[in-house]
């Protein structure tokens, strides 16, 4: 094997192992029961306070204990950390009852511990870019011994038992003087059903059961996240059976899975939006602008025109391979029928590319001699706008070239501009370096979360902390119906009123939502023997990878490893580089290595 590998050297053939995949990892011992996820994301951060990630936030869910979590049935708040809770006949104070369970270290899990894990989102910006706007309502949070913790609110709250904050140790993390620069890839101690113990940037998490676990201790022994570079790899992976079950798939990668009898397709509602954010004339938190984005998108519209140049029906078909739903509302997939709105009637935004014409023509953007418009108080400015995506995502690409076909009928030029993740997260959300970009969330049962990313406090601050933006949007209107939404306790009137909030960014369009794609899984039905979705028990729904709590990968049980050599896809060296997935083989100069980070679409953000 040295022989060989020191041939094709001698050819320029290099091999950037990065050792993806289940090859990367050991061979359990026999009997062990080992569930194997996928995912073509890698994650941003072990640090609660600063992820943002999907993959993040599960294993934030696998990992620690919430004040509440949402019930596997009816996704209702239902106890976690948090055994009981009462409220002051004001609303205005919130007092839990910490259950008796232990971290895993051994040591006691306190309401000191969550009063100093929401003291620090409070206090310090840095520590806000997760979950800042969870808290923003909150006066005060205090222990007042180690089984009770007291919030006090400035007004009456009616997401309080949805809190999406995870509760960390004080004694671990009030030693990081910088909450920043802290990534917690040290593992420190959990209290959640399984326990980080193991990982490499880039490449693979492991966790372990954990036997305090308030619930009892999960079926299976190890749970471990292994990262890939593509899609594709991550599919032929599960084909070998390197893993067992991959979700957030693209309708392409789904598709392979048809006629495999070893592979069971899970095709349900998801709880995503995909949407363009558009840089509508970004500014920090003090008001003062940031980035370079066209001035000509600074007009409501030509935003508007915009959105009716879209055939979101055409997207779904042939984006999507018809497995999503055309976004006629905002936000709030319809999976959440209480919160979901769709615009009707004289509302309602339809493909109209004579409509977008003329409320250019109208507004004042004239199509020079190329059939390119320019701005009204300056000809030599054309409406050439930039088009964020992901580097090496097809259907983005995809998306795009329809972008560009439909704008281009408007008197619109759009330029595809790729980015890697990690460049793509600071020119959408802090920089402001973009005109229109690619973008997507995640959903709660209760949409509190997602609709706060559009507040004004989620702006950067000057010095490009906190934030969390998803459109740098700060309107009185939707500020004032976000306040009072937080405030009505009557579900109906704050259902009507978080309802408004979607007819106001679907009017004012500082994004556009585009589709509602599909929960779309893939699972190994020769090695996962059971598992419950989120919700559970509901015919024909329920997302088994990136639901809204982690009851899926507590209730899954797998067949018991073999402890072979093949159950991994390999135990020789052989094996560790034929069957390597993500492994990139470059003709070029000997000895150069070349690290390459995963890239993330669009719906990675939670």
């Amino acid at each position: 094997m040295t022989k060989w590998l020191a041939r094709l050297a001698a050819l320029g053939v290099v091999f950037l192992l990065t050792v993806q995949g289940q090859a990367a990892l050991a061979d359990p011992p026999a009997g062990k029961k080992v569930l194997r996820i996928g995912s073509t994301q890698s994650v941003d951060s072990m640090n609660p306070f600063k992820a943002v990630r999907l993959i993040a936030g599960q294993l934030q869910r696998w990992s620690y204990l919430f004040l509440t979590t949402p019930d596997p049935k009816t996704l209702a708040p239902s106890p976690d950390l948090a055994e009981s809770w009462e409220t002051s006949p004001d609303g205005l104070t919130w007092t839990f009852k910490i259950r008796d369970t232990k971290w895993s270290d051994g040591t006691p899990v306190t309401a000191h511990d969550a009063a100093w894990t929401f003291n620090k989102i409070m206090t310090d910006d840095k520590a806000k870019t997760g979950n800042g706007p969870a808290v923003e309502n909150f006066e005060t949070v205090t222990a007042t011994d180690d089984r009770t913790l007291v919030i006090k609110t400035k007004a009456p709250q009616a997401s309080m038992l949805e809190n999406p904050i995870p509760i960390v140790p004080k004694a671990a993390w009030e030693k990081q003087a910088d909450i920043g620069a802290y990534e917690a890839e040290d593992n420190p101690a959990v209290n959640g059903m399984y326990i980080p113990y193991e990982q490499k940037k880039d490449q693979y998490v492991k966790l372990k059961a954990n036997p305090n676990y308030w619930r009892g201790q999960a079926k299976i022994n190890e749970l471990q996240v292994i990262f890939y570079e593509n899609p594709e790899a991550a599919i032929a992976g599960l084909k070998k059976g390197e893993i067992d079950l991959i979700g957030r798939l693209a309708a392409p990668q789904y598709e392979a899975g048809a006629g495999d009898a070893t592979i069971t397709q899970w095709n349900t509602p998801g709880r995503r939006a995909a949407y363009l954010q558009i840089n509508h004339g970004a500014t920090t938190s003090d008001d003062k602008p940031v980035g370079d984005g066209h001035p000509a998108l600074k007009d409501v519209k030509v935003r508007q025109a915009l959105h009716y140049a879209i055939d979101k029906q055409a997207l779904v078909d042939q984006v999507q391979n018809g497995l999503a739903v055309p976004a006629d509302g905002s936000i709030v997939p319809p999976m959440y029928q209480d919160f979901f709105w769709q615009a009707e009637g004289a509302d309602k935004v339809a493909f109209d590319l004579a409509k977008a014409n003329q409320i250019l023509d109208d507004a004042g953007y004239k199509k020079g001699a190329d059939g390119v418009r320019t701005m009204p108080d300056d000809p030599s400015k054309k409406l050439e706008f930039r088009f964020t995506i992901h580097t090496e995502t097809p259907t983005e690409e995809k998306l795009a070239q329809y972008l560009t076909g439909w704008f281009k009928e408007i008197g619109i030029t759009l330029t595809t501009k790729q980015l890697d993740s990690n460049q793509f997260t600071e020119e959408t959300g802090s920089t402001a370096l973009f005109d229109i970009a690619i973008s997507g969330w995640s959903v709660n049962p209760d949409p509190e979360e997602v609709l706060a990313t559009h507040l004004c406090s989620r702006r950067p601050t000057p010095t490009g902390d906190g934030g969390g933006t998803e459109s740098f949007w700060c309107n009185k209107e939707y500020e004032d119906l976000y306040t009072n939404q937080l405030k009505e306790l009557d579900r109906a009137k704050r259902a009507d009123l978080i309802k408004q909030m979607q007819k106001n960014l679907y009017v004012n369009a500082p994004v556009i939502a585009i589709y509602y794609p599909n929960n779309l899984e893939l699972y190994r039905k020769d090695k996962i023997t059971s598992i419950e979705p989120v919700p559970a028990g509901r015919s024909g729904e329920g997302i088994l990878y990136g639901g809204s709590s982690g009851w899926p990968m507590y209730t899954a049980d797998v067949k018991a490893d073999p402890g072979s050599a093949t159950a991994s896809g390999g135990g020789s060296n052989t094996g560790l580089i034929i069957g390597i997935i993500g492994g990139v083989v470059v003709l070029g100069l000997a000895g150069v290595l070349l690290a390459r980070r995963r890239k993330t679409t669009a719906d990675d953000r939670e």
